[in-house]
């Protein structure tokens, strides 16, 4: 009746995990997408600790950590200042390297579909997804994961509600230092937070040669809140270095000299949520169900956790039993820790923005407070290792005493053993000469 258990339409990095994980599962899947090779994508461009922890649970994190850069160390600036070296564990790695990685993890019996889906039917019992070639697939579940794409999303009548429009805008590009080999650090967080230039943040990583992952780049990203059409992004866009360093001009004193190498990806991302999507034998994961703001960097925890919980624990559960009709469904949207991370995300996307552009007292509080605590942990890191190696060097001298003290024990003991073998051999000689 079904030609297979799960159809997933849309072939990004949560429709890609899914396919791997369900296929992995022994569970029967599709996985249809535009693009028979993912192409070149602005969108996450790193893997940070929390979410490499959140890969482990999908099964696929050592086969996707071991092909990104690994960064273990980033220097912490604001304001012209190193104020910490602080120890991280990231894995710089392109969005594009991502979901073609994820793709090769698919197993060879999870059907790939190379084209564009026209229509999209649902039932509690059957689901019926139409191509744009004619075909049909009859399916029991249907995981959409489409993305920003809304063309099923309106012909289901799903519609997104509007919270933030042009929330924050983030941009990316490629540089090199000039005059020198290298910049100074392994990676770098330059923290701006200011209300005038608009700017968050702006991040160094190294990230594999796109769509090759051979060799490395030096890639930046800079997060910041402006209209879509504010002419300041116009003139990063013709002009990156000069109009970087008008906005901020004690950056130099980190990177030097510098030039931007590769053309500027500047993309605004509004803030949405959906409403009517509880629909039978239909699921929506990733930013198809609500979008993150990329400077929380939350984008990828969603996608994780939205595919974990669904693969590892519904999806499963869901099969085991006739039918695919809403009240099983919405289970998984009541997740506790699905909800619980959507929510953290919808927080920090606002609260990253209020710390950088609002004028009110508690948020200039909060903007010193912020760099002050950083500043703080960068003075105390030195001391804590100082006293870390201090300590351990205490406790190895401690075993090395007592190991000392045991031998010696050790050593008392046997040699009274001897003597009183001895006696004893020389008292049997007199009762034998007796």
């Amino acid at each position: 009746m079904f030609d297979v258990n799960v159809g997933i339409i849309g072939g990004g990095i949560a429709g890609s995990l899914a396919a791997a994980m369900l296929g992995r599962a022994g569970i029967s899947t599709a996985l249809i997408d535009i693009h028979e090779r993912y192409p070149e994508d602005f969108r996450a461009e790193k893997i940070q600790q929390r979410q490499i922890d959140l890969l482990v649970k999908t099964g696929l994190a050592p086969e996707i950590v071991a092909v990104g850069v690994p960064i273990d160390l980033s220097w912490i600036a604001c304001k012209g200042r190193l104020v910490d070296k602080q120890p991280i564990r990231e894995s710089g790695i392109a969005y594009s390297d991502l979901v073609n990685l994820t793709r090769s993890l698919i197993p060879p019996k999870v059907e790939f579909i190379h084209g564009k889906v026209s229509n999209l039917s649902t039932t509690p019992t059957q689901q019926i997804i139409e191509l744009a070639d004619g075909k049909q697939l009859s399916v029991r579940l249907v995981i959409l994961a489409t993305g920003l794409f809304p063309t099923l999303q309106v012909k289901l009548n799903i519609w997104r509600n509007e919270i933030s429009k042009c929330h924050s805008i983030s941009v990316g590009f490629d540089l090199k230092a000039k005059n020198r080999d290298d910049f100074d650090f392994p990676a770098l967080t330059y923290i701006s937070r200011n209300t005038k230039n608009r700017i968050n943040y702006l991040t160094l990583r190294w990230l594999p040669v796109h769509r090759q992952l051979l060799g490395a780049t030096q890639r930046a990203n800079m997060f910041l809140y402006r209209d879509a059409r504010d002419p300041w992004l116009s003139a990063l866009r013709n002009h990156p270095e000069a109009t970087m360093m008008a906005a901020m001009p004690r950056l130099t004193r980190l990177l030097g000299d510098f030039e931007v190498t590769s053309k500027l990806w500047i993309r605004s991302v509004d803030l949405y949520s959906v409403s009517n999507y509880l629909q039978p034998g239909l699921v929506l994961v990733g930013d198809i169900f609500s979008t993150s703001c990329p400077a929380a960097g939350t984008g990828i925890d969603k996608v994780l956790v939205d595919v974990e919980r669904l693969c590892n624990v519904y999806v499963p559960q869901w099969l085991a039993t006739p039918g695919m009709d809403i009240d099983k469904l919405a289970d998984f949207y009541a997740d506790p820790v699905k909800k619980a991370n959507d929510a953290r995300s919808l927080h920090l996307a606002y609260y990253l923005r209020s710390l950088t552009l609002s004028r009110e007292l508690q948020w200039r509080v909060r903007r010193v407070g912020s760099f002050s605590l950083q500043s703080a942990r960068g003075a105390l890191r030195p001391i804590r290792r100082l006293v870390s190696r201090t300590l351990a060097k205490q406790r190895n001298q401690a075993l090395r005493q007592s190991h000392g003290s045991a031998s010696t024990a050790t050593c008392e003991l046997a040699g009274s053993e001897t003597r009183m073998r001895d006696s004893r051999r020389d008292t049997e000689g007199e009762v034998q000469k007796a």
